[in-house]
């Protein structure tokens, strides 16, 4: 039957110096070639430029910037009758929070000119404050869900 097997989920440790488990797997994703101490370098780098700049918690700054990046609905593709639609839903948290870890790193990874951390820093800053690349690929995700709620009667199938 479809859908049956149960999800076993991976239980992830607290990164060692904010004991944040959102800021582990936020390492976890900057990471490349299994490179750990090298992504927590540059997390942690880019989140003391940001208590630097701000003034505030970094982990604050970096949780509500996270949020505020989180899309509340996305376009999904569903065959019905032959044709293809792009059905607005809502977005589960879990995907909320990949995806917006995800825009906010790519934001940063396109930037050349400045060491990592600091473009990194320049992103959780502006998502944050609500500007961005990240918060205009949420704004984006958002306005094609807005495009296409007249479909929003297929998300039931």
């Amino acid at each position: 039957m479809r859908g049956s097997k149960k999800i076993h989920l991976h239980t992830i440790e607290p990164d060692s110096k904010y004991k944040n488990i959102y800021l582990a797997k936020f390492i976890n994703k900057i990471m490349l070639n299994g490179k750990k101490e090298t992504a927590q370098k540059l997390v942690y780098d880019a989140l003391e430029e940001v208590k630097k700049r701000t003034q505030l918690d970094p982990i604050v700054v970096f949780e509500q910037a996270i949020k505020n990046a989180s899309p509340q609905l996305e376009v999904r593709s569903k065959r019905i009758g032959g044709a293809t639609y792009q059905v607005p839903m809502e977005v589960r948290p879990d995907r909320k929070n990949a995806l917006a870890t995800h825009w906010i790193i790519d934001a940063a990874r396109g930037k050349q000119g400045k060491p990592y951390s600091i473009f990194l820093a320049d992103e959780l800053i502006d998502s944050y404050n609500g500007v961005g690349s990240a918060m205009k690929k949420k704004e984006e995700m958002h306005k094609m869900a807005e495009a296409n709620k007249a479909f929003v009667h297929f998300a039931r199938f």
